[in-house]
């Protein structure tokens, strides 16, 4: 594929991603009842909230290579879970990681409840 008016090839890398790259996301803003219904659907199967809505609109859905969870944080929120874990603010890798640990022991804990 080219691109610019250089006509220069696109790298290799760059030309697999060419499809996604394409894509479009769409954005709903359905009621709080109807995007509760997709979400809890999407859990209970074990999809995303996105996978569903492909789902249910009749189209294909793909395994997660590695299925993830996301938070945004705001350099503030970096400082107070700094200060949460006991730990330097510039070290977000062991912030990170204490997240991590957290997020286990949640789970752990609700499993056990259950």
């Amino acid at each position: 594929m080219w691109y610019g008016n250089a006509m220069k090839q696109l790298p290799n890398q760059w030309q697999r991603s060419n499809k996604s790259i394409r894509a479009v996301q769409l954005v709903f803003e359905l009621n709080k009842s109807i995007s509760d219904t997709i979400r809890y659907q999407a859990n209970k199967h074990g999809l995303s909230p996105s996978d569903q809505i492909r789902t249910v609109i009749g189209l294909k859905t793909k395994q997660p290579k590695r299925p993830r969870l996301t938070v945004s944080l705001s350099e503030e929120e970096y400082a107070s879970l700094a200060e949460r874990y006991n730990i330097p603010v510039e070290d977000k890798t062991a912030i990170r990681q204490a997240i991590a640990n957290e997020l286990i022991a949640y789970s752990e804990r609700v499993q056990n409840q259950a």
